[in-house]
This record gives C-alpha cells, sequence and structure tokens, in this order.
C-alpha cells in the first residue's frame, strides 16, 4: 500500500492541507473536491492510484484543514480558489497533470484548464458539470433564487444545504445498499461545516455559483480546440448533477468515456470497486510518463 503524505502549503499568506502520494516524478493527477468535502473524499483513491502515479489532492481555502479566515475578510469565490489551487501546484513543482473533479472540483479544474491548457494532460469528472444540461431542478432553484433575490427567505432555504440531514442526504441518496456509505463521511464534512463563521464562507460561495456557467462556452471550445481525453464516471441516481451532465460531454468531445454507474453524489463512497478500475484503464491509455 502506498504511503500517503498529509502537508501544507502556504499560498499567499493563506496556509493550505493537501495529501500526496506517489513518487516525485510519476505523471500527476491533481483532486478536486467537492462541497461541502474536502480531500477527505478521496482517502480511499489515493493509495489505489499512487503506485503508478504522483496524486495530489487538496482542501480548498475554507475547506478540510486549510485555513478558513472569515468571509468578511476574504472575498471568496470559485476565481480565488482555483488561483490558491494553482499557487500550490506551483509550490509543488508541478507543471504538467491530469484533474479529476468532482462538484465544485468542476468550475475549480475548468478555470485552471482555462488558465493553462497545455498544463491539462487528461480530465476525469465525476458528477461535475460543465454544462446546463444535469442541473436538477429541486437543488438548483434554491441556489438561483438565492443569487438573484438574496433575502431572508431565500437566506434561510440556502442554509437548508448546510444541515447534518442535507449533508446525510447527499452522501445517501441515489445509493441502492447504503450500507456501504461510511457515516463519518458525513459527519466529517458537517463538523467542519459547523466551525464558527463557516457558513458564511459557504454562502459566498453558493452566491458566486452563479458565475461558473456563464464560463461554460469557454470550456466547451476548449474541449473541441484540444480533444483533451476525458471520462465522465458518474452517479446516475445523483439529484444535483444528472446523468445528463455526464452524457453532455460527447456533444464537444465525440471521444469521450462515458459511464453512468449505480450511485449518487459521492460515488467514490459506495462504488469505489467499479469506479477504480475504469480510472486505471483510462490513465494507462491517456497519462504517460513524459
Amino acid at each position: 500500500m502506498a504511503v500517503v503524505h498529509h502537508d501544507y502549503t502556504t499560498v499567499r499568506g493563506h496556509r493550505l492541507f493537501y495529501r500526496e502520494a506517489g513518487e516525485a516524478d510519476a505523471p500527476v493527477i491533481v483532486l478536486l473536491h467537492g462541497f461541502p468535502s474536502s480531500s477527505h473524499m478521496f482517502r480511499h483513491l489515493i493509495p489505489l492510484l499512487a503506485n503508478d502515479y504522483r496524486v495530489i489532492a487538496p482542501d480548498y481555502l475554507g475547506f478540510g484543514l486549510s485555513d478558513a479566515p472569515p468571509a468578511a475578510d476574504v472575498a471568496y469565490t470559485f476565481g480565488l480558489l482555483a488561483e490558491l489551487t494553482a499557487g500550490l501546484l506551483r509550490n509543488l513543482g508541478v507543471d504538467r497533470h491530469a484533474i479529476y473533479v468532482h462538484d465544485y472540483g468542476a468550475p475549480v479544474g475548468w478555470r485552471l484548464a482555462l488558465a493553462r491548457p497545455d498544463a491539462i494532460t487528461a480530465i476525469i469528472s465525476q458528477n461535475g458539470n460543465a454544462y446546463e444540461a444535469g442541473f436538477v431542478d429541486g437543488f438548483w432553484k434554491t441556489v438561483w433564487d438565492y443569487h438573484a433575490h438574496p433575502s431572508v427567505d431565500t437566506e434561510a432555504a440556502i442554509r437548508g444545504f448546510l444541515t447534518l440531514d442535507a449533508t446525510r442526504w447527499q452522501y445517501l441518496t441515489g445509493v441502492g445498499d447504503q450500507t456501504r456509505v461510511d457515516p463519518d463521511a458525513w459527519l466529517h464534512d458537517y463538523a467542519l461545516l459547523c466551525r464558527p463563521g463557516n457558513d458564511e464562507v459557504q454562502l459566498a460561495l453558493f452566491r458566486d455559483y452563479a458565475t461558473n456557467p456563464p464560463m461554460y462556452p469557454k470550456v466547451q471550445a476548449y474541449f473541441r480546440r484540444t480533444n483533451v481525453p476525458l471520462l465522465a464516471v458518474w452517479g446516475r441516481g445523483d439529484e444535483i448533477f444528472g446523468p445528463a451532465g455526464a452524457e453532455a460531454f460527447a456533444a464537444d468531445l465525440p471521444y469521450a468515456d462515458i459511464h453512468l454507474l449505480d450511485g449518487g453524489h459521492f460515488l467514490l463512497e459506495s462504488a469505489l470497486d467499479e469506479v477504480v478500475p475504469l480510472i486505471v484503464t483510462f490513465l494507462k491509455e491517456n497519462v504517460k510518463r513524459d
């Protein structure tokens, strides 16, 4: 079993946590987590990839074990998260890498790709949209309403996503055998959401999420221009990003490798044994040592 290291680096005065495993000269894959999780969501995947790849999984500012300055002091945006992630990779000497994007990791990853398209060797998207197709109305109407009409009522609705019940719901919805999902996962996420002031961090990012869909045409043009290798592996029972989000990649990447699996938003928790062979095959075919 590969050794996983847990460390910090400082970017623009912020201390950012990351997990890393694998040989320093191996091809790099960067794992970009979603909401409300952290690099913790990749704890089982990292050692399974590290024999052949250098695997790096950061926590964004405000998430996991990274610094979480108050929202009154820092303007939390997806642009900022991407800039700090790029800084972390520079600190670690990473110039070229594949990306694995999930949920919030998608808009972070797309910004990295648009800023430095030649740096991206391949993309794995696990329930991470690059198209307006696949946004499930029940969840996203609350987000769009909060952005368009911020008020006591719309904020109260969005705060519902910060509760223990909502966190558990993200992990269990769409999962056939829910006993396969470790409760420690959602309890870990919820404990971090409950840190003083973290609610305001999350509210700021919910407000900023509306900046992501307008970026999609540029992302889709990047797909067409580069024909970047892409694997979409998706929990078909996800009620946040539905299967249409995975299928949409084929419009701009006809050779995209798309798989809809039984499971939900956090597919690695319940279907790791199905996901890993798909990832290993994809990376072996598309990501080589320089």
